[in-house]
């Protein structure tokens, strides 16, 4: 293993939770990946990337989080690259393992090479909040992943996605259950987001409830002093004849015949809540791409699934998602990635 302990500095003093953290963590890399030995918390990461040949390198962290997109760097060239990430126990979804303690990171791409490496506690970082299902969360394992999962790519230094997406939760059980909102209120702070996009599993939740469940959502962000974002589902990839996508099935109507992104974008013009409207951008985009090319986006061709997105899906989706923060000013667009 190499070490990068000269350049892995941690400071001693940041704030409550990391009064403990190390004045210098040990990172110890290989060639494909470097572990640091650090508390939970939120840690700016600067690397610099390149060697003696060409190389194409991309980051990705914790539980399958894609950190850093495939950067690439000419034989005997340096690129500096910085990210903002959440360290925390359990490391993917609420509800699942808690994983391997510190911060993991992993090298990928066609041919990654790192330079240097220097993990940081970040002191003025935003924070993301993601409340959602499986179409959000950190997954576990190939092929699945949810477009949280991808989000933080597109993300520069300054902005940190923590990803409270849980699988098979629906608005009831997500308020229900301590290990999700009533662990995830008391993390908000003023001036954060938490994007919320919950329906897949309200199959049997009346509409007077799922009303009354976002809205509960809303008022608790909000009384923390965050933004609260309301996201509508992205839709089941499940054709008409005529090549569309315009069933209950597809947009996401369940059996009591609630729309669950109409109620979203009710509530959210009722309570003056930013709405990223994902149905409508998916279903366009699905549609666009038509029966046959659409398959990528989901798992139909592993796994005959229509609803949970590929890698690649789950990207497409995460830069939808990072177009509209950007477009709506919720975050700067000095703080994103593009292209």
């Amino acid at each position: 293993m190499r070490r990068f302990s000269a350049a892995v500095l941690v400071a001693a003093t940041f704030g409550a939770v990391l009064t403990s953290a190390p004045a210098q963590a040990q990172g110890n890399c290989t060639a494909t990946a470097c572990h640091f030995d650090l508390p939970p918390g939120t840690y700016d990461v600067k690397v610099l990337i390149g060697g003696e040949k060409a190389s194409n390198t991309s980051i990705s962290g914790e539980s399958r989080r894609a950190l850093l997109p495939e950067t690439a760097a000419a034989a005997g060239e340096r690129v500096a690259r910085s990210f903002t990430v959440n360290v925390r126990t359990p490391e993917g979804e609420p509800t699942g393992a808690d994983g391997t303690p510190g911060l993991d990171l992993r090298l990928g791409g066609s041919a990654p090479a790192l330079a240097d490496i220097k993990v940081t506690p970040a002191r003025h970082a935003r924070q993301i909040l993601l409340v959602g299902d499986s179409t959000v969360c950190d997954q576990p394992g190939d092929p699945y992943s949810g477009w949280g999962q991808q989000l933080p790519q597109f993300l520069r230094k300054g902005v940190s996605v923590a990803n409270y997406a849980d699988s098979g939760e629906s608005t009831v059980s997500y308020l229900q259950n301590p290990r999700l909102w009533a662990t995830v209120q008391p993390l908000i702070h003023r001036g954060d987001l938490v994007l919320i996009q919950l329906a897949h599993n309200d199959k049997t939740t009346d509409g007077a409830t799922y009303r009354a469940n976002l809205e509960t959502l809303v008022a608790g962000v909000r009384e923390k002093g965050g933004t609260p974002v309301l996201v509508t589902p992205i839709v089941r990839r499940w054709f008409n004849s005529d090549g569309t996508l315009n069933n209950g099935t597809a947009l996401l109507v369940n059996g009591l015949g609630v729309d669950h992104p109409a109620v979203a974008r009710s509530v959210a013009a009722a309570h003056g809540v930013p709405l990223i409207d994902l149905t409508a951008k998916t279903k366009a985009l699905v549609e666009s791409l038509g029966a046959e090319a659409s398959k990528a986006l989901y798992l139909y061709n592993e796994k005959r699934d229509n609803t949970h997105t590929s890698v690649h899906g789950a990207t497409v989706y995460a830069e939808l998602v990072r177009d509209e923060l950007v477009a709506q000013h919720l975050v700067p667009n000095g703080l994103v990635r593009v292209g």
